[in-house]
């Protein structure tokens, strides 16, 4: 059976159905059997979920020890009933696993605005801690129990070296729709058994999270309730990271971005009606914010997105979304490429048309996964980002979300 989060030393969860959804399970809870260093990002939208209100306070010091999360009601602008409701689920997990209520992270995830389940919710928390364990159905269990509109669970495990110190890496994620850069409707749980220093490993997270989940987009929206969560025990026992310079450091940042760009990609490709996976690639940018600016505001086009969904070779919507980024660029100097992610076609030429076989192109453009590639020649950045088509089907699934 393929590895989890409960591959990771010191890890219990488990996934349970307590009424919230009526086919799906709904409750996720992560345990780590000892305090663990913790680093999180949250969504930048104003309007925020309860549960992050009370994450974003607990995670003061930088500690936790238990990750709880419903999905099924976002328990976003919902008032004191719903601070409250988070503050339960914190409470009734906290006196379960006999730990401090302040090591308890908080999250939930699905429609905003209706009145929060607190009994129901903390109910299932105390029938289902005592379920925890360290099967690895338990992390099957747990991926699949933060799910709203996904069609399929988000899972990803590695195993490395790091100074000489066998260390295992998991996490889980979920989004589908409400996917943009700067954090959009999506969870990511990852835990780890590495030693590090807390504070150290929040600008890790974060560096590796602009990255990574920073740099996806489905629909442009942003959402009340997104986090991204990593807790790392240290139950591997190497000798605790305190530097960018210690040994095993950037081993550890390099897989941790790469557990997170997999987890994005995943996301992505479940998007909402989506049929296609678009990979944008910027390079020869001055710098690589402008870089990350350029590929999240070509990946976020709403004409850009409906033209790959109708497979129409018009690379013209990929120049004018370059030029919307408030980046300065010389069109004269740019090189465009589009086509599928085995072979691009060469559509522009330090800003001249090429003569191509347009049907050709859009030939390349049915498949499901599509590459286009900007050189601006300005410098040496480079950006990457991931994003989806707009179809009418998602369309037709948002306009009916709550009927």
């Amino acid at each position: 059976m393929n590895k989890n989060l409960t591959s990771v030393r010191g890890i219990r969860c488990w996934g349970a159905h307590t009424g919230v959804k009526s086919m799906r399970r709904d409750l996720a809870i992560i345990h780590s059997e000892v305090p663990a260093a913790t680093a999180a990002v949250f969504t930048r939208n104003r309007v925020v979920a309860e549960p992050v209100k009370l994450s974003r306070r607990h995670l003061r010091d930088h500690r936790a020890q238990a990750i709880v999360c419903n999905a099924g009601n976002a328990n976003a602008c919902t008032g004191k009933a719903g601070a409250e409701g988070a503050r339960a689920m914190a409470r009734a997990t906290a006196e379960q696993l006999g730990i401090d209520e302040r090591d308890v992270v908080v999250a939930s995830t699905g429609l905003i605005g209706a009145p929060f389940p607190t009994e129901d919710i903390v109910e299932g928390i105390r029938e289902n801690v005592p379920k925890l364990s360290k099967k690895a159905a338990a992390g099957t269990f747990t991926a699949n129990a933060i799910l709203t509109t996904d069609t399929f669970a988000k899972e990803g495990f590695l195993e490395f070296e790091a100074d000489g110190y066998e260390i295992n890496l998991a996490g889980i994620a979920k989004g589908s729709g409400m996917i943009h850069p700067n954090m959009a409707t999506m969870l990511a749980f990852i835990v780890c058994d590495i030693a590090i220093e807390p504070r150290l490993l929040q600008r890790l997270t974060r560096e590796c999270v602009d990255e990574s989940f920073n740099m996806i987009t489905v629909d442009g929206d942003t959402s009340t309730n997104d986090m991204v969560v990593v807790m790392a025990n240290g139950l591997a026992e190497n000798p605790v990271i305190t530097d960018r310079k210690d040994p095993g450091c950037q081993k550890f940042r390099d897989k941790l971005l790469e557990l997170m760009v997999h987890l994005a990609k995943l996301i992505v490709s479940d998007g909402e009606g989506a049929t296609k996976f678009i990979e944008y690639r910027v390079r020869g940018a001055r710098s690589k914010k402008d870089a990350r600016t350029i590929a999240r505001t070509i990946s976020d086009s709403t004409l850009v997105k409906a033209a790959m969904f109708g497979r129409d070779p018009n690379w013209g919507r990929v120049l004018c979304a370059a030029g919307n980024a408030d980046v300065d660029l010389d069109p004269s100097k740019v090189d465009l490429f589009m086509g599928d992610t085995s072979r691009q076609m060469h559509v522009l030429d330090r800003g001249a048309p090429v003569d191509l076989d347009r049907n050709a192109l859009k030939k390349l453009l049915r498949n499901s996964h599509i590459q286009i590639d900007l050189d601006l020649h300005e410098g040496r950045a480079t950006a990457v980002a991931w994003g989806a088509d707009l179809s009418t089907d998602y369309v037709l699934f948002n306009s009916v979300y709550t009927t």
